[in-house]
């Protein structure tokens, strides 16, 4: 049967049909995912201190479109539990590593969040999910230009991106409650912690070139001492400078 032979109504009722089976497709694989997360999560438990991820966390990975954080060439993966490369030579990071990161934040409904590498921006969409305004910096230029697009396309206006180095963070956006960094620096970067509310907590995965990364989690106390712990070993991309920049 020839498309161009149908009458414009029943083009668009097929159309629509479609993709009403590609959305159900998509959440059934969401769902999917989540369950392999919440596996694993129990299976690390004893490492990360955190058997079971909060409901707010799995709600947020259950109903971002990870396959929209990703290029076309990797969409038919964009639901399994893995990195996914995303040009530039960034990936999008293992949606696990997503969902543990952001727990370990411990956010809440009422905080703003700092994300030092918006990458493809998925990370920063699932804490959109959650907290009331998330801050988002990314020194690839088109990786942050496209995942400011996908942001904005999605309807996720709690989020602000911007292109630039986030070893210095966000200063005039500062303090935040909770800062999230998705690339890995030699050493936790002073100025993110200067940037911390008393109370608040840093998620960073730390190790220098070819070393074994970890993942710390940094929180500071009222009186402003860092008390640190590790989590998990992780890989990472290695934090990146603006060219001078120390």
């Amino acid at each position: 049967m020839r498309w161009s032979a149908l009458p414009l109504s029943i083009l668009i009722a097929v159309t629509l049909a479609h993709s009403a089976d590609a959305q159900d497709n998509r959440a059934a694989q969401r769902a999917h995912m989540v369950a392999d997360v919440a596996a694993l999560a129990q299976q690390s438990g004893s490492e990360t201190g955190r058997p079971r991820l909060s409901e707010a966390v799995m709600a947020a990975l259950g109903k971002v479109p990870r396959h929209r954080f990703v290029p076309l060439s990797q969409e038919a993966f964009a639901y399994e539990n893995r990195p996914l490369p995303i040009g530039n030579a960034q990936t999008i990071s293992q949606p696990y590593i997503v969902a543990l990161m952001t727990d370990l934040l411990d956010p809440k409904p009422g905080d703003k969040v700092l994300e030092v590498g918006t990458g493809s921006g998925y990370q920063a969409a699932v804490l959109a999910e959650i907290v009331a305004k998330v801050y988002t910096i990314e020194i690839v230029e088109p990786l942050g230009r496209r995942a400011k697009e996908v942001l904005e396309d999605l309807g996720y206006r709690n989020v602000e991106a911007r292109i630039g180095d986030g070893y210095a963070g966000w200063p005039e956006a500062a303090p935040f409650d909770s800062i999230i960094v998705t690339a890995a620096p030699a050493a936790i970067p002073p100025p993110l912690l200067d940037q911390l509310k008393p109370g608040g907590r840093l998620v960073v995965p730390v190790g220098g070139a070819g070393d074994v990364q970890q993942l710390l989690v940094a929180e500071k106390r009222a009186d402003g001492t860092i008390s640190i712990r590790r989590t998990l070993a992780v890989r990472f991309v290695p934090l990146t400078r603006e060219r001078g920049a120390h």
